[in-house]
This record gives C-alpha cells, sequence and structure tokens, in this order.
C-alpha cells in the first residue's frame, strides 16, 4: 500500500527497521479482538497494521498536515476512524484492548509519551496492553566536539566509559514526567571529558526490544563542564529533564 505523507513521516516510513519492529508486536494479537487506539498516528501506518488485527481501531493526530494524510490513507478500511485532535484533551468512551503510542524520542524528553500515556491509561481494559512496553535509557561518557545538545547522527565523539543504564519505565505505571538521576560512571582512557550520550532501547513487548534506529531514538549528545578524566577515575553526575518539555528542560552537573 503507498501512503501519502509529510515530509517528517516519509522519514518515519523510510526506517523500515522502525516499522518491522512494531509490526511484529502488533501481529502477536489474535484476529477480530475488539479496540485498539493509536495515538499519535501520524500517516496511519501503524493503524494499517492494527485494522486486521481488530474489530476497531481510533486513531488520533493532533497535526492537521498529518491528519489530512491518515484519514486519506484509511479511508477504504470501514473499521478505522481517524480523529484530528490532541490526545489530551479527547473524550475517550470506551476502554480499548490496546493502546499503541509511538510518540517517542530519546529519554522521551522530547515527545509526549509520558503525559500522553498517563492521561490515556485509565482508557485501558483491565488486562490490556500498551505498545511499546517501556523502555530503557543507558548513559556513557564522551568527547564531543560539537558543544551542545545535539543527536548523534554523523557527529563525532568519543566514547570513554562503559555504557550504564540509568533508568527503565513500564508504560503501564503511572510515570512522574520530572525525571531526575544520579550515576557514576568510570573512565576507561586518559582523555577530556565534556559530555553524555544517552541511549534509550525500546521495549515492544516481552520478546521485542529495539536499539536505537534512524528514525526510532537516536542517542542524545548532552553537554557538560570539561574535565580531564584518567582511567579508572569515577564521575559522578546528576541529569534532570521534564519528560515531554523538550531537550531544553536538561541540566546536568558533578556532583
Amino acid at each position: 500500500m503507498k501512503f501519502k505523507t509529510t515530509p517528517y513521516h516519509h522519514d518515519l516510513l523510510k526506517d523500515t527497521d522502525r516499522l518491522a519492529v512494531f509490526y511484529e508486536a502488533i501481529e502477536q494479537y489474535d484476529s477480530n479482538t475488539d479496540l485498539a487506539y493509536d495515538l499519535g498516528c501520524g500517516s496511519g501506518v501503524l493503524s494499517y497494521f492494527l485494522s486486521s488485527m481488530f474489530e476497531e481501531v481510533i486513531s488520533i493526530e493532533a497535526d492537521f498536515k498529518a491528519f489530512k494524510c491518515a484519514e486519506e490513507n484509511l479511508a477504504s478500511f470501514d473499521n478505522v476512524k481517524v480523529i484530528n485532535g490532541d490526545v489530551l484533551e479527547h473524550e475517550f468512551t470506551r476502554t480499548a484492548d490496546l493502546i499503541v503510542c509511538e510518540m517517542l524520542d530519546t529519554a522521551l524528553i522530547d515527545e509526549e509519551e509520558i503525559p500522553v500515556l498517563n492521561y490515556a491509561r485509565r482508557f485501558l481494559k483491565d488486562g490490556g496492553r500498551i505498545i511499546p512496553q517501556g523502555i530503557i535509557n543507558t548513559v556513557e561518557l564522551v568527547n564531543m566536539q560539537r558543544h551542545h545538545i545535539h543527536w548523534d547522527e554523523e557527529a563525532e565523539y568519543d566514547v570513554l566509559s562503559d555504557e550504564v543504564a540509568y533508568s527503565q519505565f513500564n508504560f503501564s505505571d503511572d510515570i512522574d514526567p520530572e525525571f531526575s538521576s544520579n550515576f557514576t560512571l568510570k573512565a576507561n582512557k586518559d582523555a577530556l571529558l565534556n559530555g553524555l550520550k544517552i541511549t534509550t532501547y525500546t521495549i515492544l513487548d516481552d520478546d521485542i526490544i529495539a536499539g536505537p534506529l534512524p528514525m526510532l531514538n537516536p542517542p542524545l549528545m548532552i553537554p557538560l563542564d570539561e574535565k580531564r578524566v584518567r582511567v579508572n577515575d569515577f564521575i559522578h553526575v546528576e541529569i534532570k529533564y521534564s519528560m515531554g518539555k523538550g531537550i531544553e528542560s536538561i541540566k546536568t552537573r558533578y556532583l
């Protein structure tokens, strides 16, 4: 099926690995399950996957241009209803067997995954599921050439420590979007430390974990004050941010 898309969603569709892991997770459902919500449906490709597995799919998209694409793409599916609106203002009238919410980005800082799920989770049936199920965030010390917050696409940097998990979230739980964490990393070489690399792994279901993909959570590079480190030095760092409020909310400091 050929999809009409916005330029941004065209790039999403080009990431076939991203589509494959979501398709595999959705395909776990038995046919003719009652109701699924696709929150932030974009051009509607995940709703298209859901349409053959559920009796009814309700797809919500806030961006009007993306909504019009989804409405056109899914017009021939009688069991899919596409709505233009903000999920946080939508009056849900029924509970669903499944919520799909792919408002994902690295560490959930920029996108509204957490505020949306904290609201929409009450409209999930007992025993219902959410795709994805959650995320794992990891951190590494780095020396980076760009001294501002950026994603690692085509950026040069040198990794100075092992990768350590600093948080994990299950989307079935209510999650405080105001996040803070302290962690300790050990330098594995003599170098100039000036940043952190944050990597997010997406848990689609019990059997599928997706690493960073071009359009699914590319690693995020975050500056630190410059600091000379030697091999085996322990570096203590605090990071804070507001999930859903953007990279401008990120704060870091040495402890």
